[in-house]
């Protein structure tokens, strides 16, 4: 299933994903920091729902509540729940 999640209080504006069962892939960020945002995509590659909220939830960038890390974990479980629905 493809998803498009729309981000809060990040410079990245979009997440695509591609959700197979809860394995999550081809993860794009439409805007943010280049470089960050080419790595968070190949370094949880094939990993599932819980792995990504396990150890990206709640990591924050400078003063902001949240992080496109964060936004991730946000995002996949939306993707998750929106497919079992």
């Amino acid at each position: 299933m493809e998803y498009t999640y729309k981000t809060q209080n990040t410079c990245a504006t979009e997440i695509h994903l591609l959700l197979d069962g809860d394995i999550v892939r081809g993860i794009n960020f439409t805007g943010g920091c280049n470089g960050n945002l080419k790595a968070i995509p190949i370094l949880v590659d094939g990993w599932t729902v819980e792995q990504i909220e396990e150890k990206c939830k709640g990591i924050t960038c400078g003063r902001r509540p949240t992080s496109c890390a964060d936004q991730l974990a946000c995002a996949v479980r939306a993707a998750y729940e929106a497919s079992i629905a």
